[in-house]
């Protein structure tokens, strides 16, 4: 059985680890789509506390979770987290 943790994702955010899929830069067309579908579908989970989205992250659940810190900086935590 998997550790359950959680990841930080920026100003007191957290995401169940396990559910994580993807973390992407928001910079692509297709990620521009992604964030627009999900704000329609509600599928949108806001977590930049109204700073520029630098990362966005996909769950296991099809929800979409933005995030103010460096995609990369979440990738290093969730590297850290995943190995413990």
């Amino acid at each position: 059985m998997q550790k359950q943790g959680l990841l930080n994702v920026g100003f007191g955010n957290f995401v169940v680890l396990n559910r994580v899929v993807s973390i992407a830069l928001p910079s692509s067309a297709p990620m521009r789509r992604l964030r627009e579908d999900a704000r329609a579908e509600g599928r949108l989970i806001d977590a930049t506390q109204g700073r520029k989205t630098r990362a966005i992250i996909v769950t296991d659940s099809n929800h979409v979770i933005l995030s103010a810190i460096q995609a990369e900086t979440i990738g290093q935590r969730f590297s850290a987290e995943e190995g413990e």
